[in-house]
């Protein structure tokens, strides 16, 4: 089997990162997988550390011609049996490519964020006939697909993104090192938040619930894991200056940490405040890591957790409500527990990395021989 992924997107999150592991996932698997990106991306300067061949590009915007016959080239030449773009964007530069040549290579589109532009114009629908099946990532992204684009719903396949449950495993990680990196007592209780620096991640609900619950306890410390993305350090900047402003010393802001497990295991109580999340692959491995959380009822978050058995949802964008249900789990450590095996439980059952990806590649079998019969 050879697969020639795309992804064009210049900047480094969820999307990138389940790209980039994916690959290697099918690379291990004996899949050759071959990668078409953007030139100088973070996505590129990645995919360099594993041995994949990379086509990178520069398509900046939607119109591309000299780069259109460069992917037309490279699909020519590639004889690929099937083609994964894992942004709706590329399809703008495949789908171009794919018609120049009169190429029937089988079109994969796997949608990881949710669009509110509506795509049912000719252009837009002449771009998803081309598109044989299309991935979405969580119900609510399934749903986006409908409403938004021409796609008919057997086209569409609901397939988790998924975490590696042997790495996140709460049997290999104490936290220790963490809490002593950042001073934090056997006694103290740690809630944290890992997400980058993006408007809508819930930042500011989490750092005012922080301030509320000091009001009640003295034994908490709360812990912010990320960085800003591309184009967004002035959020970040905001929310420090925001913490600045309330008085909110009990904060740590790691930064980015190459060391997620060991920095999960160091907490108590796992927050995700988001108001729009996809899916959710930072609540998926805190899960895996035996840690209860509390997280907004928005969107693909309902996946994935389960109130009142993985952890409790609070309502969206309410600080107060965020505050209330994080004072449930502080005031029950036989809770916190409880909470935390069944959502290990849980991400093994449902969101296991390696059980996903066989089922990924059972989803290419069936399209490629779909497609050849």
């Amino acid at each position: 089997m050879k697969i020639l992924f795309s992804c064009l997107s210049k900047s480094w999150g969820g999307l990138e990162m389940v790209t980039i592991n994916t690959i290697k996932a099918l690379l291990d698997k004996g899949i050759t997988v071959e990668l078409i990106c953007t030139a100088e991306s973070r996505i590129h300067i990645e995919a360099n550390n594993f041995g994949t061949i990379i086509y990178p590009v520069k398509a900046p915007g939607y119109f591309h011609p000299f780069t259109t016959i460069r992917a037309a080239s490279i699909i020519k030449n590639g004889k690929y049996n099937l083609i994964h773009t894992h942004a709706s964007k590329d399809l703008w530069l495949m789908v171009p490519a794919l018609k120049f040549i009169r190429n029937r290579t089988p079109l994969l589109l796997t949608k990881h964020t949710g669009s509110f532009i509506i795509k049912k114009d000719k252009i837009h629908s002449w771009l998803y006939r081309r598109v044989n099946y299309a991935i979405a990532i969580s119900n609510v992204i399934k749903q986006n697909l409908l409403e938004t684009t021409t796609l008919d719903k057997d086209k569409i396949i609901l397939h988790y993104n998924g975490v590696d449950c042997n790495k996140f495993d709460p049997a290999k990680y104490n936290g220790n090192m963490v809490r002593q990196e950042f001073n934090i007592k056997e006694s103290d209780l740690l809630i944290g938040m890992v997400a980058r620096f993006s408007s809508g991640k819930g930042h500011e609900e989490f750092i005012t619930s922080a301030k509320k619950l000091n009001e009640k306890h003295s034994n908490l410390r709360f812990i912010i894991v990320g960085e800003a993305s591309r184009g967004e350090s002035s959020y970040e900047s905001h929310i420090k200056k925001l913490t600045s402003d309330i008085s909110l010393q009990n904060i740590i802001f790691t930064g980015f940490r190459d060391d997620i497990p060991e920095v999960i295991a160091a907490m108590d109580i796992f927050i995700i405040p988001s108001h729009a999340e996809a899916f959710g692959v930072a609540l998926v491995e805190a899960m895996a890591m035996g840690k209860p959380s509390v997280c907004s009822n928005s969107d693909g978050i309902l996946d994935i957790a389960v109130d009142g058995k993985t952890g409790y949802l609070f309502e969206n964008k309410d600080s107060e409500d965020l505050k209330n249900k994080i004072e449930l789990l502080i005031q029950s450590p036989d809770t916190r527990k409880a909470f935390g095996e069944e959502a290990r439980k849980r991400a093994i059952k449902h969101f296991d990395f390696d059980k996903l990806i066989n089922g990924l590649v059972d989803i290419y079998l069936r399209i490629i021989n779909h497609s050849s019969s």
